[in-house]
């Protein structure tokens, strides 16, 4: 090979010059072409925010102070703006446990806690049972 390069030292520039264009060209896609608009986070505002490995895990109380369960999961949709809480409830070490879904929004801060207002271990589990999707 090494023959065959120093016989024919055009082919070998040749090839690299096509290889450079060809891999700094801009890439074309078909279809539809797509805009992004982007809105501009204040990083002050947004770091009063509660980050989602805090959160989940956090103990649910209730405004009489009640413990009523624990933050699983959250999740958010496609189509919905605003997470859901998945909730577990009852049990003991997770065995009896029940997981419920309450939108997220009705959660509150309360001393590094998180409320819920009216809520009870038997409210909520009278909610329909969560099941993840695969």
């Amino acid at each position: 090979m090494m023959e065959t390069m120093m016989k024919h030292p055009y082919k070998v520039v040749l090839g690299a010059l096509a290889l450079t264009i060809a891999l700094n060209a801009p890439a074309f896609s078909q279809g539809e072409p797509q805009t992004i608009a982007l809105m501009k986070i204040e990083a002050a505002t947004l770091a009063t925010g509660y980050r989602t490995s805090k959160v989940v895990g956090s103990t649910v109380i209730n405004e009489l102070n009640e413990n009523v369960g624990t933050i699983d999961d959250l999740i958010v949709t496609a189509n919905d703006k605003v997470p859901f809480a998945v909730l577990s409830v009852g049990g003991f070490l997770g065995v009896g446990t029940k997981l419920v879904v309450v939108s997220f929004s009705e959660l509150q801060v309360r001393d590094k806690q998180m409320l819920l207002r009216g809520a009870t271990k038997e409210s909520l589990k009278g909610l329909p049972n969560f099941i993840y999707a695969n």
